[in-house]
């Protein structure tokens, strides 16, 4: 049997600094807004810019470059693949979308402002993606909706 691929690119610029979370067990979390831009044309021949907002989740290693190195505004590459989550608040079940990233490549050079800059050296680019401990709970007050 065939099996379906779950792949995501995403080139775009974070929207917030990243929340960090340290789980008991030493695992840790990043996530963060991403907000992505294409164009098209409408009817009348115009040119119309379309923003899409993607909430990220990094895990360990790449959770550590997100909070050292990344902030709003910050521009990354990154590839991960879509998960959907569910939860109940006030009795009622939500879903939340999150693109869960296991391949990051910071890209725009040094922020303004930074003293050391992106790292440099073999770790600058990616870090191995380790999947999430089971079992984990999010906080669902976190959410922005």
């Amino acid at each position: 049997m065939a099996r379906g691929v779950n792949k995501v690119i995403l080139v775009g610029n974070l929207g917030k600094d990243p929340e960090i979370v340290n789980f008991d067990n030493g695992v840790k979390k990043a996530s963060f807004s991403l907000a992505t831009n294409d164009s098209y044309k409408n009817r009348d021949g115009q040119e119309v810019d379309r923003t899409e907002w993607h909430n990220i989740v990094m895990w360990r290693g790449l959770a550590d470059v997100a909070e050292k190195y990344l902030k709003k505004g910050s521009q990354i590459y990154m590839e991960g693949s879509i998960r959907t989550r569910s939860y109940e608040k006030d009795g009622q079940k939500r879903y939340v979308t999150e693109i869960e990233c296991n391949e990051l490549t910071m890209l725009g050079g040094r922020q303004q402002g930074d003293q050391g800059g992106y790292p440099s050296g073999p770790g600058d680019k990616t870090d191995q993606y380790e999947p999430p401990a089971p079992n984990i709970e999010d906080s669902a007050d976190d959410l922005p909706f």
